[in-house]
Formats: C-alpha cells, structure tokens, sequence
C-alpha cells in the first residue's frame, strides 16, 4: 500500500501570533525508506548525525547546495506535497469564524459564500492595525485567542471589552458582532473542542492533495508529536466514516468521502529516512517564506527553494490584495455546507 510520510514545523499551539514562527506548515512524500535512505547518502555520504534534520544541516553554509540538490531529486522524482500557512492570517480566519459567522449564521446569510470570508480576512490583515490601531488590533487577536483557550466569562469578557475599547465602527462588519456581545458568538468561542491550535488544519489540507495524488487506497505515517496525536483519534473518525459525499473548497480543492486514506501511524524520525525528508521540505519551505517576508536573511534564495516545485505541489494559506482574483478562486465553494456537515457527523 502507498504510504506517505509527514512531517511539520512552526508549531506553537494555540498561540498563533509567536512573532519568531511566523509561519507553520508540513510537507508529505510518497517514498519508499531505502530510496530515502539512498538519496539521504547520496547527497550527504559523511552525514554523522543519527538523522538528517533540515535545523541542523542548514546551519553550515556548505550544505546549502547539498540542500537544494536533494530538494531538486526529491520534487523531481517523488509525490509530494508542501503546505504553508502565515498563522497571523490563519487566526484572522478563525475569529472571523467563531466572534464574526455565527451572528450573520443566525440571521440567514452565508458568510462563506464564494470565500468572502477569506477577503474580510485579507482586509482586515492589512488595514486593520491602521484603522484600529496596531496596539488595539494585537489586544484583540490575542484576547480571542485567550478567551477560545480558556473559554472563562473573565477572558470572553476581557475580548469583549478589547473590541469595544478600540474604534470597531470603522469596521462593523467584522467588530460589531462581538461589541454587541452577541449570543450566537460567545456560544462559538465558548464550545468544547473550539480550539485555535492550527496542526489540524495543516493535516487536513495536506489529506486533501494526498486524496487527489493516491491512486488508491494509502496510509500516512508521521513524526511523534504531540500535537498530532492529540489529532489521531478525529482522523480515525474521518477514516471510517462510509457515506458518500463530497464539498468543493476552491478552484482546487474538495474533500470527498469516504477518504481513500486507510491508516495514520506515528513513527520515530530516527527510524524513518522518509519523514527525514518530508523534514528537509517543510523546514526549506518554512525558512524561505520567513526570508521572503523579511524575518530572516539567509545565503540561499528563497526563489531557489521554491522555484524546486511543480505548481500543484505546494499550497499556501496567505493574506491577499487581489480580492476579485480570490473569490474567482473560491467561487461556488460549498464551504458553508461543509462545516454544518462536520458539525453534524464528527462533533462530540
């Protein structure tokens, strides 16, 4: 059976605004162990390190090159799949979620409709911190953050309390459902199993490429971490779930069920060649985004790193100025559809 390997990088829980992770992703690559194990001594025959980890390689500038040829194989000869997200971004996306979509829900409008959730998002992402404030924009995005994590009347007080002491009328579409305290919101963010831990997201979009690259029925297996196992159950849920249905997300990208992944496994990275490159592609991704947005500097472009991928093989998950060319890109999405039936089939 055709197994791919995953690792991930960026993680920081439930706090998404670690302004030294800005960015937090995983890749996924169908290879066997001993074609891994044979491009890992190919490209690195001195390596004494028990594995290759991409943090540790790409602190000597030697291996840069070393680095990229390996990428270069690996993109070249293997399926695979890089996914990245700006978590700033992502949270922007959850509030407009769980503080902004249960008020317009309520009140019949889809908010989902054609992605327009992913403009406000992007808008709210650039002119935000000018309109409000970037003091009061940052007091809001960590108090909802907070308030989902604990989920006390104190933090969804204190979230209240934060968008209201800033100028939320110049963005009412986004800010007034919460400065008005609005029911149907406090009950989101209130909800068990609410959560802005971002790992589940990430796997889930990898899973979405991996369905459309299988051609039959595979399995996964990943790094021991403890985020994603604390994701492993859901997914099983996801696995034996048998009723045939499927929900356009984009231009694309669709979920369908049932999935044609059949298993999820945690492994030791030490004892994997292939979530040791999963590791080289994710950590190069991760790096040259932080590059590209002026976090870091490094000896390698990031062009480099990224000119290395076909088109369908790296997603991203940024803000966007193009606002025409995102809703082309989300038209028709059954976005709204979708949630409402993972809230029916998957929620405890």
């Amino acid at each position: 059976m055709e197994c791919f390997s995953i690792d991930e990088s960026g993680y920081t829980g439930f706090d998404l605004l670690n302004p030294d992770q800005r960015f937090q992703g995983a890749a996924a690559i169908s290879i066997s162990r001993d074609e891994a194990t044979r491009l890992i001594k190919e490209h690195f025959p001195n390596l004494q390190a028990p594995e290759l980890k991409y943090g540790a390689i790409a602190r000597r500038a030697n291996n840069r090159n070393r680095l990229l040829n390996l990428q270069r194989d690996v993109l070249t000869q293997n399926k695979c799949v890089t996914y990245v997200c700006d978590k700033r971004y992502l949270l922007i996306l959850m509030f407009l979620d769980y503080a902004v979509e249960p008020f317009y829900y309520e009140r019949g409008v889809n908010f989902y409709e054609d992605g327009q959730n992913y403009t406000l998002a992007s808008l709210l992402y650039f002119v935000a911190p000018t309109l409000l404030g970037k003091e009061e924009f940052n007091t809001i995005l960590a108090s909802f953050q907070r308030a989902i994590k604990d989920k006390t009347s104190t933090s969804i007080g204190e979230l209240i309390q934060a968008v209201r002491r800033a100028d939320w009328e110049k963005l009412p579409e986004a800010f007034g459902p919460l400065a008005l305290a609005s029911p149907e919101c406090l009950s989101a963010i209130a909800a068990p199993g609410v959560t802005t831990d971002a790992a589940f997201v990430v796997l889930q979009s990898l899973i979405s490429r991996m369905e459309v690259l299988a051609e039959g029925s595979y399995r996964v297996e990943h790094d021991k971490s403890k985020n994603l196992l604390n994701y492993n159950v859901l997914l099983e849920r996801y696995i034996a779930h048998n009723s045939e249905v499927e929900f356009k997300q984009s231009e694309i990208a669709s979920i369908k069920f049932p999935l044609k992944l059949s298993s999820v496994t945690q492994v030791d990275s030490k004892d994997s060649s292939a979530v040791q490159i999963a590791d080289v592609l994710i950590g190069a991704a991760i790096e040259a985004a932080n590059s590209l947005t002026g976090s870091n500097r490094l000896e390698t472009d990031p062009q480099k790193v990224l000119s290395l991928y076909a088109e369908n093989q790296f997603i991203h998950l940024v803000p966007s100025r193009d606002f025409k060319t995102q809703k082309q890109f989300r038209q028709g999405t059954q976005a709204a559809d979708l949630i409402d039936y993972f809230a029916k089939h998957f929620s405890d």
